[in-house]
């Protein structure tokens, strides 16, 4: 069965993509802890980060350095934050949190709601700074 990632990937699931190539894709959070919250996942279906052959994890880390200085160009910010866990969904993934203190990167802060429109205006700029 495939996870809601890969589902999201392949396009059956909508989502506020950022970027995208052969190997990796990198969409907004829609249940994001900053504005510009992005998830960034190969697109082979591997449950853990750590079970990715060292060529496939290298690629997703520069990947995801490429997706992060998008949004540091597009979201103010002092850093990109990176996290990794791995148990909310079975597949593995990134976060890439634009931040400007330490607190900024805390999970259990209260999610933010953001409408559609503002999802899109995000992404959109995001995925313009990207370079790919």
């Amino acid at each position: 069965m495939s996870s809601i990632f890969s589902k999201i990937a392949s396009g059956e699931i909508p989502s506020f993509k950022v970027a995208e190539d052969n190997n990796f894709y990198a969409f907004l959070d829609i249940n994001p802890i900053a504005q510009g919250h992005t998830l960034v996942i190969p697109k082979k279906e591997t449950d853990y980060i750590f079970d990715l052959e060292g060529e496939e994890l290298k690629g997703l880390f520069a990947f995801a350095q490429k997706v992060a200085k998008g949004i540091k160009e597009a979201i103010p910010c002092k850093r990109v934050g990176v996290a990794v866990i791995g148990l909310e969904v079975p597949h593995a993934h990134i976060h890439l949190i634009p931040i400007n203190s330490e607190s900024d990167i805390d999970f259990r802060r209260p999610k933010l709601k953001l409408d559609k429109q503002a999802m899109e205006t995000i992404s959109n700029a995001i995925s313009s700074k990207i370079q790919l």
